[in-house]
């Protein structure tokens, strides 16, 4: 069977009971099915490496056409489709297995950053005609978000198996920012966004996170 997209949040760190990413992708793949899709999620592990691993196994298994790796921004304002993955690890606070990398690579043999293959102007615009505050954002961190993002997007690049699927990064903000229903809401319309985009439609200026 042909596998549309590939959906993963993450597990909850740093103390906190539920993680909005996970929240979010657990609550838009129904939807998605609803619509016709066929929809693989996964709960990625808060820690360095592994959960790029994780990742990986799942993309080389599946082979869908669509990765979003989704993750959470608890500062943020919006949806922040993510447009640069940089190969560096640097942590504020442990992750779950108790590492924390200092200016780390990802990828020892990897160039310094890749770019999203994600349309992400027009993710951002699905979603500001629905009235979900969104926005690019040109940072993912130095945290397991980025690592994620910078391992999918190595990947992807340099697996010849793999050619053809493209993927991304997609922060949502806290739920008393962006609830959970309304960040699902805007999953499956970037979801749906990308599945028909492959060319970036640029937007206007003041658009950038």
């Amino acid at each position: 069977m042909t596998t549309d997209v590939l959906l993963t949040g993450f597990a909850p760190f740093a103390g906190a009971a539920v993680n909005e990413s996970w929240e979010s992708v657990r609550d838009a793949a129904p939807l998605l099915r609803a619509d016709g899709l066929t929809v693989v999620t996964l709960e990625l592990p808060v820690e360095f490496g592994r959960a790029g691993d994780l990742l990986a196994a799942a993309v080389r298994t599946h082979r869908p056409s669509l990765v979003v790796a989704v993750g959470l921004a608890a500062g943020r304002t919006g949806i922040t489709p993510e447009r640069v993955a940089v190969n560096v690890r640097d942590a504020r606070i442990p992750d779950n297995a108790g590492a924390s990398p200092v200016d780390e690579p990802v990828a020892a043999d990897g160039p310094v950053g890749y770019f999203s293959t994600l349309p992400v102007k027009a993710m951002v615009a699905a979603l500001a005609a629905d009235g979900i505050p969104a926005a690019v954002s040109q940072t993912a961190g130095t945290y397991v978000c980025n690592d994620v993002f910078y391992a999918l997007q190595h990947l992807l690049a340099t697996d010849e198996a793999l050619a053809g699927i493209r993927g991304g990064f997609v922060h949502v903000p806290a739920a008393d920012v962006v609830g959970s229903p309304t960040a699902a809401r805007a999953l499956v319309a970037m979801v749906e966004v990308a599945l028909r985009t492959v060319v970036d439609a640029p937007l206007a200026g003041g658009a950038e996170h």
